[in-house]
């Protein structure tokens, strides 16, 4: 593997373009006026943003892909001698050749793919996406958000938060922002915010000027095999990072990386940055912000849920640093709606409301049903039951949380859990998704196992009554069910009776 990547104009091949963290690094580039190609299996959203920028896209994973660059390269090398033999250059000094891109791969391409293979025979430069993004923090004044849970939401916030106050940064981060229209937006300034994932080890390649650290938990058991081994790869991350900030509210982060800023939701925790007077309604929430025993304002947030103010507090933090005033944050903060697939609502059909969320592991699930509980609580008239719509992902997570997955929907009126997702993870138990539903069985009133898309779509859209909050969680492909089922409960009949209160048992459905 090569040691670092070239910015200065030789080309890049995505190997899996359309990928929420391979996209955005693939549109900075291409807004740097970078050569930018790429392949995928299918058009979407990030695919068509890159196409508008002029990147090459094939729509097949082979080696043919490759065979482009080797063509360009064989001709370019052909006409690289004048008549007179002598080699022709260009305004440079050097050979007017197209030259092998640098292709880019992320832990999703193994050994197998042909594609990454004919990338192997032909001697291209190949690198892992995070080495693209570990190049680009070293290129900026950076801020990189890590954490088991938060991280798109907080660097979001962030990213927002610096270009309202005008400092134009450059983000790269794990969902789509309205703000911004996407996942990613190239700035003029000298901020670079960047959200930093654990999943693969990865977080120990970046050199931030800050690092943010919000959790940290066990949620990839498929790479890591204890919490401890998640710990000292944070660990690592700190050591690199100039300045961390960290929220203590996590014992982990507060005893094992000892933050050089810290924040937290405790009053008591003696913490740098900390909240009180904290009130949640179903619009958001607000709170009295202190820094360093010294009263800054009132902070007012759009987003639910004391999950989302403890994020908010992180950007504060990274604010404050920044030498901004607390009434430019607290401004920014406020008009700030989040990111897509955060408690995103797709819409309200008939009275139902229809919320779709990222959430895949028993802490997000927990945090996300608790604000939506309170939303429901705080209005009870328009959201009689919360309906939680689950997917687990990937089996190793399944079956190494099955226990807290089955204890992490009290706030759920009811439960509706479908098959795994299993983000290409080999399907070693089959049967998990049902023995998890047995087991949310044994802890829950009220669950329905409907394990395949089609006939979960169709059981929804049957089920779901008016004033229902019907909240689809999962990192997979769940969400893609969620305009079927609106517009069958657009077009459903509305005076079906009213579900009555069952045994468990009777829930179950399989």
């Amino acid at each position: 593997m090569p040691n670092s990547v070239d910015f200065s104009g030789k080309p890049f091949h995505f190997i899996g373009i359309g990928g929420v963290g391979m996209s955005a690094l693939a549109y900075i580039l291409a807004k740097r006026q970078l050569p930018v190609y790429g392949s995928d299996l299918k058009s979407n959203s990030h695919t068509q943003r890159l196409q508008q920028l002029g990147a090459h896209i094939f729509w097949e994973q082979n080696a043919n892909n490759l065979e482009f660059f080797h063509e360009n390269v064989r001709a370019d090398r052909a006409s690289t001698f004048s008549s007179n033999g002598n080699p022709r250059r260009n305004g440079r000094g050097r050979p007017q050749n197209e030259e092998l891109p640098q292709v880019i791969c992320s832990t999703a391409i193994d050994s197998t793919n042909a594609e990454y293979r004919a990338a192997l025979d032909l001697g291209c430069p190949i690198f892992h996406r995070s080495d693209v993004l570990a190049a680009l923090i070293r290129d900026y004044k950076s801020i990189a958000v890590a954490g088991t849970h938060g991280k798109t939401t907080t660097s979001s916030m962030v990213g927002f938060l610096l270009l309202h106050a005008g400092l134009d940064p450059t983000i790269v981060v794990g969902g789509e922002v309205k703000a911004w229209e996407g996942n990613a937006r190239l700035g003029l300034g000298d901020y670079l915010v960047a959200e930093a994932d654990e999943s693969d080890g990865s977080l120990v390649k970046f050199d931030a000027a800050i690092g943010i650290v919000t959790n940290i938990e066990l949620d990839h058991p498929d790479h890591y095999q204890s919490l401890d081994e998640v710990t000292q790869i944070f660990r690592q991350f700190a050591d690199r990072c100039h300045l961390t900030i960290g929220c203590i509210d996590c014992t982990v982060v507060r005893d094992r990386i000892a933050p050089d800023l810290t924040y937290s939701l405790d009053p008591d925790a003696n913490a740098d940055y900390f909240a009180d007077r904290i009130a949640f309604s179903a619009g958001g929430a607000s709170a009295r912000i202190w820094e360093r025993g010294q009263a800054l304002g009132t902070l007012e947030l759009k987003l639910l849920g004391r999950h989302n103010l403890s994020n908010a507090l992180a950007a504060i933090a990274v604010g404050r640093h920044l030498g901004l005033e607390f009434e430019t944050i607290a401004n920014a903060l406020k008009q700030f709606e989040g990111a897509r697939r955060r408690f995103e609502l797709r819409g309200t059909i008939d009275g139902i409301r229809f919320i779709d969320d990222y959430a895949h592991h028993p802490s997000e699930i927990q945090a996300t049903l608790s604000a939506a509980r309170l939303q429901a609580d705080s209005d009870p008239e328009k959201i009689r039951r919360v309906v939680a719509v689950f997917q687990p992902h990937r089996y190793s997570r399944t079956q190494t949380f099955l226990t807290e997955f089955a204890q992490s929907f009290s706030d759920a009126d009811v439960v509706v859990v479908s098959d795994v997702y299993s983000a290409g993870e080999a399907a070693f138990d089959r049967a998990i998704s049902k023995r998890l539903a047995d087991a949310l069985a044994e802890c829950h009133r009220c669950v329905y196992y409907r394990p395949q898309l089609p006939e979960l779509a169709d059981f929804l859209g049957d089920f779901l009554e008016t004033g229902d909050l019907a909240l689809f969680l999962g990192a997979g492909d769940l969400n893609q069910i969620v305009p079927q089922v609106m517009e069958e409960c657009r077009q459903a009949e509305r005076d079906r009776p009213s579900v009555q209160v069952r045994s468990a048992s009777s829930y179950r459905i399989s």
